[in-house]
């Protein structure tokens, strides 16, 4: 049988590529003295050139170049002219066999390079299967491999030898993991696992398929099942850490590869392998299970919030004839007080002389049934859901293990209240259970005259939670998405280490006093010149009065005749099949070598199918029906596929592929440079209800439809796009599609819409090096923010918000530079720690700061936007493409 192949053609091509640009070539391949003194000593121009090109090979890419090979132009004439002799000189090099066999002998002797042995070998497979406990990605472990062998001076062996090795580390790294994760496991943990293969009482599914199912609805059936698949879980009670023995990379591939074949597949693995696939599937379904329970939750409530505000304004709708009635009668009894006062006559006849006492008095009471609350809040209609909450509150309480921060104890203190009374069935509160968590909005309604009410307690508890849980003020064990704030970020000594050393990926200076003088010294040259233009009037196209801002709209940048040839163009474009065009786009750029196998690495055998399948997934039709529209295709085939092929990361990795290709193409150029982007969220409609999951979208409401935020650059190219939760704001996902694109676009400058911005973005923005420049609707509206608040910008009054919290700034530097960094180096994604600092407490430190931070930054782009009519129409135009590719 023969080896598998761990390296596709493209890789191993560039594993050996020369530089091509000419700032690479001239770090690779420049001489000091020292190498031009060596060089020199040989006798003639071609011997001289022949010896300093192969020294340039040995060092880089670090081969022997052969007989019959002709060198890299650019290289050779580099080389020439350091020189000073004619690239023709190399067509006389080596007429003698003999002379390049010296030249290379004295270049190892002097440079010392020396040739791969098999003691090189056995030290490559070591070291190699360290990193594969890490990776199993060919690409990676070659490619460190080949750099271990340039810095040690040793000469490359041929690729099959590199693949090789990278090969067996791969193998000896698989055995390693499976022996950590099984050994640890007693026969009983052992019995347990082997039990999920078995079907359940039901006969229809085994354990395992009914452990990975997720919920359908959010309910309190579905919830109280869910509990029941993560005790099923917890009841493994496996080896405490053992999810901690490997890399988490490995565990999760492990974990993906088991959770794509069937039990039958798995019970037939040896023993080790089967063991450790069946850890791997159980840490992550635990983690997936808690997330999705919490998830849930949330849901649940936000529904019920939903339901309660919705049946507040039916009522009210419901009852506004009465209301009007009311109105009006009263209107006429006011009149008729209004008179007698006047007159000098009775009230109280007055009021008679409308309606008859007894009616006046029964009018009243109908008023006060028909009267809302002075706040007209709906949160007193909760309590008629609390029966629904109840159902699994207690059965969810129990089974999270929940940890907190001092800001939140309060909370976690109400609920180990009532974990105590859910399991000793008392109805009554404690006299001194805790209130500190209770909001005012709650206030009234837990705190009665009668005492402390235990359905509106409980039910505030519950909503707190959800804050809490959101926030990262309260966590949860085994969770992947509620863990510790801190366990998200760079360990504070690595931090501490980065800093001390200038090693922080960040895009400013990371001294606070230096970085706070330069901005605020720019800030308040920047207000200054502003305060002066507008009390001028000399702001372009813009106007500050007391009543304030006024912006004139920007004139149309493409005129009207150009729609007329935009037609004649488009008329011109040949009409294709969308498969022929697939086909044609994989033969210039080869983006289906990305789609490789889960578990092998190979590519499709089958190319056709494979574009079947992901034309499938583009057009949302579905497997079953995508089958029956092309003839030879079945929907297991398409099935198979899709599990073992198509995934985010190969998605992702062949959408760089093509907007590279896109990027390096001259014609892209007309449109721009690739370093501008912008980015909008799209609602596409499904046939789902999103009112049957929960998932209510503040804008499009329970209408069926997912959300796509996608980054566009400015040639036209969609380089990411993030299905998104609903509820969220855009601002959320900016900085992920600018952070995590594979391509080589590098984007400096980013365009949103006013959905795409909040102070902290605009602070993470400039400390990660983007210029963000949203165009923000009702900017009149927008607060400046200056750095004394005894500073005279008289003209700039109306926009001024107030004056900025620096000192809170400089308390909470270090935490800010320690968020900064972990996003940057993604050990935490962008959007999940905006989520949180979202859902902080006003009070929160870290919040408050980068808010400040954001304030600062805001501020100085709302002064260039008033100073600047070439910014306004740069992101006109940089939004507008995205919308005309949408």
């Amino acid at each position: 049988m023969p080896r598998r192949s761990i390296l596709s053609a493209a890789e191993r091509e560039s594993l050996l590529a020369l530089p091509d640009s000419k700032d690479d070539l001239i770090r690779h391949y420049t001489f000091n003295d020292t190498d031009l003194s060596i060089i020199r000593q040989r006798r003639g121009p071609a011997n001289r050139l022949g010896f300093a090109v192969q020294l340039c090979y040995l060092r880089f890419p670090g081969v022997i170049l052969g007989v019959d090979e002709l060198p890299f132009p650019p290289l050779l004439k580099l080389v020439a002219d350091q020189l000073k002799v004619g690239v023709e000189s190399w067509n006389e090099y080596g007429q003698r066999e003999q002379t390049r066999r010296e030249h290379l002998s004295e270049l190892q002797t002097v440079f010392g390079f020396r040739p791969f042995t098999m003691s090189h070998y056995r030290q490559a497979v070591q070291m190699l299967t360290e990193l594969a406990m890490q990776t199993d990605k060919g690409i990676v472990l070659a490619s460190a491999l080949i750099g271990h062998l340039r810095r040690q001076s040793v000469i490359l062996p041929a690729l099959n030898a590199v693949e090789r090795a990278s090969a067996e580390a791969i193998t000896r790294a698989n055995r390693r993991i499976y022996d950590a994760l099984a050994e640890p496991l007693a026969d009983a943990h052992r019995r347990r696992l082997d039990d999920l293969l078995k079907r359940r009482d039901n006969g229809k599914t085994t354990w395992l398929a009914w452990l990975r199912q997720s919920p359908a609805k959010p309910n309190s059936r579905h919830m109280l099942e869910h509990i029941e698949r993560l005790k099923a879980w917890q009841a493994l009670d496996l080896p405490t850490g053992i999810e901690r023995l490997v890399h988490q990379n490995r565990l999760l591939k492990i974990a993906r590869e088991g959770g794509q074949m069937t039990p039958a597949d798995l019970a037939k693995f040896e023993p080790q392998r089967r063991y450790a696939t069946l850890v791997a599937l159980a840490t992550e379904g635990m983690a997936t299970v808690t997330d999705e329970i919490i998830d849930l939750h949330d849901r649940i409530l936000g529904k019920l919030f939903n339901a309660a505000k919705n049946k507040h304004q039916q009522q009210f709708q419901a009852s506004g004839k009465a209301i009007n009635a009311k109105v009006r009668l009263y209107g006429r009894i006011g009149q008729a007080l209004i008179d007698a006062k006047q007159s000098g006559r009775d009230a109280f006849a007055a009021i008679e002389a409308v309606m008859s006492w007894d009616s006046f008095a029964e009018s009243v009471t109908e008023a006060q049934k028909l009267a809302q609350p002075d706040d007209f809040d709906f949160l007193h209609r909760i309590g008629e859901s609390y029966a629904t909450l109840r159902r699994y509150a207690p059965e969810f309480l129990a089974v999270l293990k929940l940890r907190a921060a001092p800001a939140a104890k309060n909370v976690l203190d109400a609920i180990e209240v009532l974990r105590g009374m859910n399991t000793d069935n008392a109805r009554k509160l404690p006299a001194d259970a805790p209130t500190g968590f209770i909001k005012p909005r709650w206030q009234k309604l837990v705190m009665t005259d009668a005492g402390i009410d235990r359905r509106y307690y409980e039910l505030c508890a519950l909503s707190e939670l959800k804050n809490s849980l959101r926030s990262g003020d309260i966590w949860v064990q085994g969770s992947r998405q509620f863990k510790d704030f801190e366990d998200y970020l760079v360990p504070p000594e690595k931090f501490t280490s980065l800093k001390q050393s200038s090693e922080l990926p960040l895009a400013v200076a990371t001294d606070c006093e230096q970085y706070l003088h330069e901005r605020l010294t720019l800030l308040e040259a920047q207000l200054a010149t502003v305060n002066r233009m507008a009390a001028a009037n000399d702001l372009p196209d813009a106007i500050i009065t007391e009543s304030g801002l006024k912006i004139t709209p920007l004139d149309a940048a493409v005129p009207d005749t150009a729609q007329a040839l935009i037609d004649q163009t488009a008329m011109v474009l040949p009409h294709v099949k969308i498969t022929e065009l697939l086909l044609e786009v994989d033969e210039w750029t080869g983006f289906t070598r990305h789609f490789t196998h889960l578990k092998s690495g190979d590519l499709a055998k089958d190319k056709n199918l494979l574009l079947t399948t992901i034309l499938a997934d583009a057009i949302n039709l579905g497997l079953t029906k995508m089958a029956e529209s092309c003839p030879g295709t079945t929907y297991a085939k398409l099935a198979w596929l899709q599990a073992w092929h198509t995934r985010d990361e190969t998605y992702s990795t062949a959408l760089a592929e093509l907007v590279n290709a896109q990027f390096r193409h001259p014609f892209a150029g007309h449109w721009g440079d690739g370093t501008t982007s912008s980015s909008d969220g799209q609602n596409f409609r499904t046939a789902s209800k999103a009112k049957s999951t929960g998932h209510i979208n503040p804008k499009y409401g329970s209408s069926p439809g997912r959300t796509f935020y996608t980054h566009i650059s400015d040639q036209y190219a969609p380089f990411h796009t993030k299905v998104v939760n609903v509820g969220l704001r855009d601002s959320t996902y900016v900085l992920d599609g600018l952070l995590y694109h594979e391509s080589d676009l590098r984007i400096e400058e980013h365009y949103t819409d006013t959905a795409g911005f909040t102070d902290h973005v605009f602070a993470l923005m400039h400390l990660l090096g983007f210029r963000f420049a949203p165009r923000i609707r009702d900017l009149g509206d927008t607060k400046l923010y200056i750095p004394k608040g005894d500073a005279a910008y008289d003209a700039l009054k109306p926009m001024i918000g107030g004056t900025l919290n620096i000192k809170h700034v400089r308390a909470h530097w270090d935490e800010i530079l320690r968020l900064a960094t972990s996003i940057k180096q993604g050990t935490v994604t962008a959007s999940l720690m905006l989520r949180k600092l979202g859902s902080y407490p006003r009070q929160n430190g870290l919040a408050v700061a980068l808010r400040e931070l954001g304030r600062i930054e805001r501020t100085l782009f709302i002064l260039d936007w008033l100073q600047s009519v070439e910014l306004r129409r740069r992101v006109h135009a940089g939004l507008n493409k995205g919308e005309a590719r949408n």
